[in-house]
Order: C-alpha cells, then sequence, then structure tokens
C-alpha cells in the first residue's frame, strides 16, 4: 500500500448524501479521516473545481467469480471507484469449507483499506442433489460470527427449507439474529404469500428478482433489492425503475453477483451509476444505491464524505452524469487509483494455493448418452440456456438414436452435449444430459468453476472435443478450457490455470483478463457461441437452486420441482 498522507486539504463540490446537493466545501483529511469539512463561500471555487463523491459498493458479489484472488480483485475494482464489497465466499466454501473462507479473509487483508465485508455461507453444499468438496454448519457459522470481518449471513439459497421450517435452516438464521448479523436471501421468481413469508422469517435482501413484477412483491415484504448487473446474470433494464419510485430509493441497491476478469478489468459498479444517469433517474437516488444503502444495511466502515468519516471518496473533474469518470479513488487517505489505473501494486498470491481436486482422467465413452434398447427415437428432456439470465427453460423433444444407441448432439439445430464430472472423486460416473442455447458449432468449453458444487461443467458438440476439454482442466487441477474440432494432435487448445481451489488465479489480475479475454473470445469466434459470456453462461448451468433444468453430477434436476427427472424416456 501507499503510505498514509500527512494533512492533505481538497477543494471542491463535495456531495452531501443527506442535504441532496454539492455544496462547496474544503475537506482535510489526516491520518486516512476527514478531520474538518468546512463550506465555503458559492464563490470560493474555481470553475474547474473538482467534484467529490462517496467511494462505490459492490453489495453482493463473489469474488471468486472474478477468478482473482481478493487482493487483485481489489486492485482491478478500484480503477473504477469501488471502495468495498460484500462478499459472499461460498465459491470457495463449497470446495474447501471454512479453511476457504479463512484464506479469502487472509488473503484480503493485503489490501487492508479496501471494505471486504465477507459472509457465512449459509448453504454448502448448496443441495444434497450433488457433491461438493465441504460441509458447513450451524457450529462452523458460529465460530465465523466470532470474527468481526465476517459481517452477515450470506444468500440463503434454500428458500422452501425457510418456508417449510427446516430445522438447520432455522438455526442459522437465529444464530445470525443473535449475533445482530443480516441475513441476505436468495429466492428467485418468489412471489406474493410465500415472499412476504420469506422476508417475515428475516431474509433482508434479494440479488436473483428478474421481473420488476417479483421486486415489488419483495419490497413490499420489507425486503432491500439489489440490481444485478453481471457477467452472465443481467437485470438492470428489468429493475432500475424501481429507482423512480421514491418509496424505494433507500431500499435498492447496485451488484455484480458474478463477474469475470475481462469485464472488471473494464468497469464496475461505474458503469451502474452512469447508466442509471442516463436514464434520468435522480442523481442523488443512484448514488444511495452506490453507496450510502449498502454501507447503511451491512454497517460497512466506509466513509461517506462527512466529518469524522474514513476518507474514502471519488474525484471527479466535472459534475456526476451519464458520461461519469472517475478521476481518482481514495481509500483511507490514500490515492489508490488515477485516471483509470490502478496504484496498488500486483499482489500475487503469496498463500500456497490451497485445492481439492482428484478427479482422473476421461475417456470419450464416458460422455456416452444412451437411448432405450432398441429405440429409433427417444424423447429427450432438454436445458434451454438464455442470454443474460441464471433461469433456464425446458423443451422435449423427439431425436433421432445413431446406430450405436446413442443420442448425439446436433450443433446444426444449436443441440449440445453437457455433462458434469465430479471432481473430488478419481472415476465417479459422469452425468450427462442435453442443452440449447449455448450455439458452439464445433469443439467444447469446460470449466472447473461450476456453481455452487465446482465441479467440472462441459458442453460440446463431440464426445471427443468433450473429453479432451475435460482432460485440460484435469490436467490443470482445475481451470476453464476450450478446444475445437481437430483431430488430437493438432487441435487448438486454450487453457486457463486456476489453481487455487480450481476458481482462482494466483497471478497478476491483468494478466488473468487478458488471458480469458482470449479464451472468451476462441468460444465466441472459432468455436461459435454467440453468447456475451459462455463460460459464465455454462458455470450456472450446474446450478440447481435456480429454475428450471439444471445439472449435478448426479443428475439432471429440476428446480422449480427440487427433484431429479429423466434425461430420456
Amino acid at each position: 500500500m501507499l503510505p498514509l498522507a500527512g494533512a492533505t486539504t481538497f477543494r471542491g463540490h463535495v456531495a452531501d448524501l443527506t442535504a441532496r446537493r454539492f455544496r462547496p466545501a474544503e475537506l482535510v483529511v489526516t491520518a486516512g479521516r476527514i478531520t474538518a469539512l468546512t463550506e465555503l463561500p458559492p464563490d470560493a471555487l474555481p470553475p474547474d473545481a473538482p467534484y467529490f463523491i462517496p467511494g462505490f459498493v459492490d453489495a453482493h458479489v463473489h469474488v471468486e467469480s472474478s477468478l482473482l484472488t481478493p487482493a487483485e480483485f481489489a486492485r482491478l475494482a478500484v480503477a473504477h471507484g469501488t471502495v468495498g464489497t460484500v462478499s459472499d465466499p461460498h465459491e470457495i466454501a463449497n470446495v474447501l469449507g471454512v479453511a476457504g473462507v479463512q484464506f479469502m479473509l487472509t488473503d484480503a487483508a493485503r489490501v487492508p483499506d479496501f471494505a471486504f465485508a465477507f459472509g457465512a455461507p449459509s448453504c454448502v453444499p448448496a443441495t444434497v442433489f450433488e457433491t461438493a468438496g465441504a460441509t458447513i454448519s450451524v457450529a462452523d457459522i458460529e465460530m465465523l460470527f466470532q470474527d468481526a470481518r465476517i459481517g452477515y449471513l450470506a444468500e440463503m439459497m434454500n428458500w422452501p427449507g425457510v418456508l417449510f421450517g427446516d430445522s438447520e435452516v432455522a438455526a442459522k438464521i437465529a444464530l445470525a439474529q443473535r449475533y445482530g448479523r443480516p441475513v441476505d436471501g436468495h429466492a428467485p421468481g418468489l412471489r406474493g404469500e410465500q415472499a412476504r413469508a420469506y422476508a417475515a422469517a428475516g431474509m433482508s435482501t434479494d440479488h436473483e428478482c428478474f421481473t420488476l413484477p417479483e421486486a415489488l412483491d419483495k419490497l413490499e415484504a420489507g425486503m432491500k433489492i439489489l440490481i444485478r448487473e453481471g457477467s452472465a446474470a443481467r437485470n438492470f433494464d428489468a429493475l432500475i425503475d424501481l429507482l423512480a419510485d421514491p418509496r424505494w430509493a433507500e431500499r435498492v441497491m447496485f451488484c455484480s453477483d458474478d463477474k469475470h476478469p475481462d469485464t472488471l478489468a473494464v468497469n464496475h459498479i461505474d458503469d451502474l451509476v452512469r447508466r442509471a444517469l442516463a436514464r434520468g433517474l435522480d442523481l442523488w437516488t443512484v448514488l444511495g444505491a452506490a453507496s450510502r444503502n449498502p454501507v447503511a444495511h451491512y454497517g460497512l466502515p466506509v466513509g461517506l464524505l462527512c466529518a469524522g468519516d474514513r476518507a474514502d471518496f471519488l474525484v471527479l473533474r466535472a459534475a456526476p452524469d451519464q458520461h461519469l469518470r472517475v478521476a481518482q479513488t481514495w481509500l483511507h487517505g490514500r490515492l489508490v487509483a488515477e485516471d483509470g489505473v490502478s496504484r496498488l501494486q500486483p499482489a500475487p498470491a503469496t498463500q500456497p494455493a490451497p485445492n481439492y481436486f482428484v478427479a482422473e482422467s476421461r475417456v470419450p465413452a464416458d460422455f456416452r448418452l444412451a437411448a432405450p434398447t432398441g429405440a429409433a427415437t427417444a424423447r429427450v428432456r432438454v436445458i434451454v440456456a438464455e442470454d443474460g439470465q441464471l433461469v433456464t427453460g425446458e423443451e422435449l423433444l423427439t431425436l433421432p438414436v445413431a446406430p450405436d444407441g446413442s443420442i448425439q448432439p446436433d450443433p446444426a439445430r444449436d443441440l449440445l452435449k453437457i455433462a458434469v464430472v465430479n471432481r473430488y472423486a478419481p472415476r465417479a460416473p459422469v452425468a450427462v444430459a442435453l442443452v440449447r442455447g449455448i450455439g458452439l458449432t464445433q469443439g467444447a468449453v469446460a470449466s472447473s468453476v461450476a456453481h455452487d458444487s465446482h465441479n467440472i461443467v462441459v458442453v460440446g458438440a463431440t464426445d471427443a472435443a468433450i473429453c479432451r476439454a475435460v482432460n485440460l482442466v484435469i490436467a490443470a487441477g482445475g481451470g476453464l478450457a476450450a478446444t475445437d474440432d481437430a483431430p488430437a494432435g493438432s487441435a487448438t487448445d486454450h487453457v486457463l490455470p486456476l489453481p487455487v481451489a480450481g476458481l482462482m488465479s494466483a497471478a497478476d489480475g491483468y494478466e488473468v483478463a487478458a488471458a480469458y479475454t482470449r479464451l472468451d473470445a476462441f468460444s465466441k469466434t472459432t468455436l461459435g457461441s454467440p453468447l456475451r459470456a459462455p463460460f459464465m453462461t455454462v458455470s450456472f448451468l450446474a446450478l440447481l437452486v435456480i429454475p428450471a433444468l439444471k445439472l449435478s453430477d448426479k443428475g439432471l434436476f429440476d428446480g422449480a420441482r427440487f427433484a431429479f427427472v429423466d434425461v430420456v424416456s
């Protein structure tokens, strides 16, 4: 970190979120705090005086999804004016349990002034219908709550357990209430009486709303709504009109949830602020959603430009509007970014890379999808992916059976094979199904980032390419991989190793972003996917708690019925 500045004086237009105005003022920063804030006469500032606004907060994010360790995430994020995050470490917790959470806390401490508020993961494993690497118990959560750095109970994805009084779920919520920690919700599509019951059980937020009526139901039930715009799930356009209603001004926040490194290198919450202002929304309401509201809800140690606060703020060269650009980011009195360039030094992980990855290499026959014996056609249940959404659809198709008795993908019809390989056992059975909406015309993409248990998920056009992509991930001990349909020995392969729990790289964040950009481009230009974020979309096809159809290592799962269903009938 850069050394703390001594007494430093700033003059400019200072945002007052309470009075909802800019006031000409002089700020004095000493030892990282605003020690004086003096209003000046209106004519005391030159025409080009800067503007000061609070720093931005991502109100819900899984840092692991950036493929970066916390310290490197912070290094990239400050360049866009982000000064804090509400970070749910349940990705690494599903792999390594409490030890994974401890890794995140230790790594985050290398950037001590960035406000990482980590949660205690509430659903590890996310369901009993998949194989995870660890379990976090009620006792584990109580132990985590004794650490002041654990600020909340992370998203309670088991909403059926909440509604139907599951004893373990109730115990976790009661613990959070006893320790004075807010409880994050996660209930996509929940409406009406069920939404009211979910909120009454103690759920304070939801970041999974994908329609305006759903968000309004939850707001009216007393919850706060996070408008999410990540690399895969994009709900900004559906929900942003919430900020036009003064009733909800203090109960809406911005978040990314999951953001890959290529987009984090370009923008973060600042982009949502610009887009909201471009719609003509009130500046002070937008700044509240981007800063004050999450700071207040989670009790974050982030300054809001008041006397006595930590000196966390952004400097703009012009009044904020749809073209807002952050000229400087200050954290605890330190200049940490200027003109889009982070001043934090690269922070490759210094801890040994923890992992849990024992899967052994596979052969193409492991990915065969068998039809009923002797059948000429088969009725097949197909996952339907949608760009920009985590929810999926379902199709029932009658498909021809190949001469060898198998059901084959048909890239010409955007009908691909999807498989999930258990990474926590050497040779467990492989779950295989079909998916539409990924759009590959050849080859395969595979990832050990596969929410939430993080087994290996793969989508491809042929069994050979699928097997090759999976083996590339296994050889790396976790990572992202893509390959084309060329024969072995002449195939073009791209691999991004993720040695930290099979989820994160230990390398420089900008280098990881560049490597991911090349991998992403290959999946689009060579393999043909039209999706904005193919790897992120594929990674969520194993997320059972989001309806409708998903695939775990144990089989095809109907998230609406919360039960396994047959692929082939």
